[in-house]
């Protein structure tokens, strides 16, 4: 199928290069970098996204998915026709499509974030409709995803530097907390580590 993922390896990329930076620019608007720490751009969740939808996830493989397909409940979960991945791919040409016809010609990488963020609530909101996909249904799936990618281990491709874990204090996939049970509640601040340990445990 032509919306499928052609690379079954999740090591290599799904994203063309404008699927990639407007992804880029979707997850750093829903999770920018402010004052509190780094966003989603610095954790690389782009990267973590693509990773996923050329895999097993973003072909729906584990999924039922065949017919009928009609309007679920929330607890029923995706009930789209497309995989993930065929979901952005046409999602993605819409909202590009959209915002090339409301902004003068420009994409939504290269929209000021005043006018991404009103495009964005308008798509959550389901103010904004797309031909041939629901936007607030793209809106939902993009924003899970950030989310995952931002506070997944390392290994999957987002988080980098571990600045998720870091923002929130989670000390990580450490194989033994012995040494601080007994620690009141107080804040545990110690460096998080990953699947693969930390970047300063990696010899040059």
């Amino acid at each position: 199928m032509a919306d499928q993922p052609m690379v079954p390896d999740p090591t290599r990329t799904f994203f063309t290069a404008a699927e990639r930076a407007c992804v880029r620019a979707i997850s750093a608007r829903l999770i920018p970098s402010d004052e509190t720490g780094a966003g989603a751009d610095e954790a690389d969740v782009v990267t973590f996204i693509d990773r996923q939808l050329a895999g097993f996830y973003g072909r729906g493989e584990r999924w039922y998915m065949k017919g009928p397909f009609s309007e679920g409940t929330d607890e029923q979960g995706y009930q789209f026709e497309s995989p993930p991945a065929g979901l952005y791919r046409k999602a993605l040409a819409a909202l590009d499509e959209h915002c090339r016809e409301t902004h003068d010609g420009k994409t939504f990488d290269e929209l000021d974030a005043g006018p991404q963020d009103g495009i964005l609530t308008a798509m959550e909101e389901g103010e904004i409709e797309f031909e041939g996909v629901s936007a607030s249904a793209f809106f939902e799936l993009v924003l899970d995803n950030t989310i995952e990618g931002f506070f997944s281990d390392p290994i999957y491709g987002g988080n980098r530097d571990m600045v998720g874990w870091r923002l929130v204090g989670f000390p990580g996939a450490r194989y033994d907390y012995r040494d601080y049970l007994d620690h009141d509640g107080r804040r545990l601040d110690i460096p998080p580590v990953g699947l693969t340990g930390r970047p300063e445990w990696k010899i040059p």
